[in-house]
């Protein structure tokens, strides 16, 4: 798709990732506060592909996670955005809202913010009929996250992730919904 979207919020911009939003990524992904719920940090080199990975994404589907900045001064922190869930389980294929912000700007509601305008569009532009969201049962400030964006919780829908070994203590993940209006 030719067309790649850019979402603003009041205090956010949700747009294509460029080079300079490379290597905060990059610093990012090696933070292992951010990556605590994930099974381990990223280098460069595997979070540059992970760009590249999310910009084949957005080419193939015409959505995808987006590079977050402050709207006010331009700062990267981190990306929130749709893709689809790239492994096999119970409930795909399906539409993922995910997020990961660097740790200095949790708790100031950016991700609730940029996740609520990101399920608006899923909802009303792309008419997405519904969408997912997973993370590991030890992740509880995403939990909330999740519970906060509205999504529901079922825990018939929990599953062991496919892609980490079933005694991994990240292996366990719950799954939320979220239908359209």
């Amino acid at each position: 798709m030719d067309m790649k979207p850019q979402i603003t919020t009041n205090r956010l911009e949700l747009s294509q990732w460029q080079k300079q939003d490379l290597e905060p990524f990059a610093k990012l992904n090696s933070d292992p506060k951010v990556m605590q719920f994930f099974p381990s940090t990223l280098n460069r080199e595997q979070s540059d592909q992970l760009v590249d990975k999310i910009k084949a994404h957005f080419d193939k589907y015409g959505y995808g996670l987006w590079s977050t900045s402050l709207k006010e001064t331009g700062e990267f922190i981190g990306f929130i955005g749709l893709l689809q869930v790239g492994f096999e389980a119970h409930f795909t294929p399906a539409i993922e809202i995910g997020w990961r912000l660097d740790h200095k700007f949790w708790g100031k509601g950016y991700a609730t913010e940029g996740a609520s305008v990101v399920i608006d569009y899923a909802f009303n532009t792309l008419k997405i009929s519904e969408i997912v969201s997973f993370t590991s049962q030890l992740n509880l400030p995403s939990i909330r996250l999740m519970k906060r964006l509205g999504m529901t919780h079922d825990n018939k829908d929990d599953f062991d992730h496919p892609r980490l070994d079933s005694t991994h203590r990240l292996c366990r993940h719950c799954l939320f919904r979220k239908r359209s209006y």
